[in-house]
């Protein structure tokens, strides 16, 4: 089984983009299930129900979010109906939407779970505690993969062997930057510490370099906006043993 998680889509352009390469690409590499990250597809920041329907059209079967995914009101509707657009599974009881989802083929089935980190994010529930949880609520699933949101690369590295061969594979998000780690851990579990974003390549993480140079060195408020020019799209391909679940291949895509 082949499973493509692409990185952070960022904006109207990053949508774009998807839209263009995403479909030749599924069929070019026999993708079963795609994961694309998408709290970061509105312009401006965020995620709204255009940018959430722009990655479904794609090709994604699911659509996680992060620390910006309530960042604009208009998609909490959106996140009550649909069960296969994610937030944070460790955001507090009550919130909209889910952190969790089944996408059932018949034959197989595979779980998608949405995690936040703590350290330097949101002060929230461990997401070493909320994975031990899910993973209980969801029967131990055969098939799984985690989409870790997080800052730190320690909390992201500690987290995948906190679940080293109870889930198939853990990949990073959030800061945009592609990491060259991905590997096989010693139980099984595919992992890459930052799978990278989708959005323009000159660019500092999405945004025009001038705005946040400016931001850096006058500690000033900015008002970011997205570059302009060509885009790339950063994902990761982990292709599972049909048997155990584990990941036997790991590797890196760009288109």
């Amino acid at each position: 089984m082949n499973i493509l998680c692409i990185g952070d889509v960022v904006g109207s352009v990053g949508c774009a983009h998807l839209q263009k390469v995403l479909p030749a690409l599924k069929r070019e590499l026999a993708v079963d299930v795609c994961v694309v990250n998408g709290e970061n597809s509105a312009d401006g920041n965020g995620l709204l129900p255009a940018s959430a329907a722009a990655i479904f059209a794609a090709g994604s079967d699911v659509i996680t979010g992060g620390n910006h995914t309530f960042r604009r009101r208009e998609i909490l509707d959106e996140l009550e109906r649909s069960d296969t657009l994610l937030r944070p599974a460790n955001y507090p009881g009550g919130v909209p939407g889910q952190g969790m989802t089944v996408i059932d083929r018949g034959r197989y089935q595979v779980t998608v779970i949405n995690l936040l980190g703590t350290v330097y994010m949101e002060s929230l529930e461990s997401p070493f505690e909320a994975l031990d949880r899910l993973l209980e609520q969801a029967g131990r699933p055969r098939f799984c993969v985690v989409d870790f949101h997080a800052e730190a690369t320690a909390e992201k590295k500690a987290l995948a062997f906190y679940a080293d061969g109870r889930v198939s594979a853990v990949f990073g998000t959030h800061t945009h930057v592609a990491t060259a780690d991905e590997q096989i851990l010693p139980e099984g579990t595919g992992y890459i510490t930052d799978v990278g974003m989708t959005g323009p390549v000159v660019s500092c993480l999405g945004v025009r370099p001038e705005l946040s140079i400016a931001r850096m060195r006058t500690k000033l408020p900015v008002r970011f906006l997205t570059a302009e020019g060509a885009c790339a799209m950063d994902g990761v391909l982990f292709t599972l043993d049909d048997r155990t679940g584990h990941t036997v291949a790991v590797r890196r895509v760009r288109r």
